[in-house]
């Protein structure tokens, strides 16, 4: 309990004090039954997120996650390829010349960290196309991290783990064949390279690996069997973007498009966020603007902590896991 006695004695107001409440929420949610989804935006597999999140889903503080496909892969790039990553903490000086140079390397840099192409990006495609392809052939289609937990439940990418395996989040969603929401996915690599195997005919049927609107059947469908006035479902979002959009409309959806208005509204909300509130921007909407949209009710437990996720999602989850 360290982390957490040394959080709640210093972090006492403005954004530190947001935490602590948005951490004691989550605690207090769980504790009273409910379940919770968590939302990955940007790179935060990149930014070696799992190393917590793993452990959440291990201890069942975590019921289901939405992310990004970016989020779905890295993690699994991070524990095949670790060893050859690249840190640049001198990032922000980088010339046009120098981030050239990064290229002709095949080292595709995010923020400070370059992600290396053939060990990483090309290893994991040399894998999982062979089960795109045993899928297309059978006529059979899957949602995309139901192809990345075949290809890690095989054992096949074993031998080229550079981390322990504790610490990779997809290792432990795939052990429990945890729900993932992917929305989005065309936008990741793996979705661009697999557009490029259909359009090279490797692939047949583009609907192999199952869309976006399949994800949203899945999600009601998920959330009408699980969302109950005993246990609520709450929402922890980290970042903005279409990780956390998509899925927080499933509410509104059941209830203005499906007509099952006795469904509950999500129990709990929180957002990390450094987004200018608000301009317009989704991710700069304050809680209660949601209110207007049918996805929480005035009464739904809301934080919002304006800062950087990298920072203040693992302290929030430093208290959930009681340490």
């Amino acid at each position: 309990m360290q982390i957490t006695n040394f959080l709640k004695h210093h972090y006492r107001h403005f954004n530190a004090a947001a935490l602590i409440d948005a951490a004691e929420g989550y605690n207090k949610h769980l504790a009273e039954g409910g379940k919770m989804m968590i939302t990955l935006a940007g790179a935060m597999s990149t930014a070696e997120m799992g190393i917590q999140l793993a452990e959440l889903i291990r201890q069942d503080k975590v019921q289901i996650i939405s992310c990004t496909g970016a989020n779905l892969e890295e993690d699994i790039f991070n524990l095949v390829a670790h060893d050859f990553y690249e840190r640049v903490p001198n990032y922000r000086d980088l010339t046009p010349a120098d981030e050239q140079a990064l290229l002709e390397r095949h080292m595709n840099r995010v923020t400070d960290t370059c992600i290396p192409e053939e060990e990483a990006m090309r290893r994991l495609e040399h894998s999982v196309l062979k089960f795109w392809e045993k899928a297309d052939k059978a006529g059979e289609q899957y949602f995309p991290h139901e192809f990345f937990y075949q290809i890690l439940k095989s054992g096949e990418l074993e031998q080229y783990y550079q981390i322990d395996p504790k610490n990779s989040w997809m290792l432990a969603a795939a052990e429990k064949n945890l729900p993932i929401i992917c929305p989005g996915w065309e936008d990741s690599t793996l979705g661009n390279i697999f557009a490029g195997h259909v359009i090279s005919g490797d692939i047949k049927n583009v609907h192999t690996v199952r869309t976006g609107i399949e994800y949203m059947i899945y999600l009601a469908d998920w959330y009408t069997q699980q969302a109950t006035d005993e246990s609520k479902v709450g929402f922890f979002q980290i970042g903005g973007g279409i990780a956390g959009d998509f899925p927080i409309c499933v509410v509104p959806m059941l209830h203005q498009d499906l007509g099952r208005t006795s469904v509950p509204l999500w129990g709990y909300f929180c957002q990390i966020s450094d987004s200018t509130t608000s301009y317009g921007s989704y991710s700069g909407a304050v809680p209660n603007e949601k209110i207007t949209w049918g996805k929480l009710g005035q009464d739904t437990p809301k934080f919002i902590i304006e800062s950087d996720a990298t920072i203040v999602a693992p302290l929030i989850f430093a208290i959930v896991l009681g340490q």
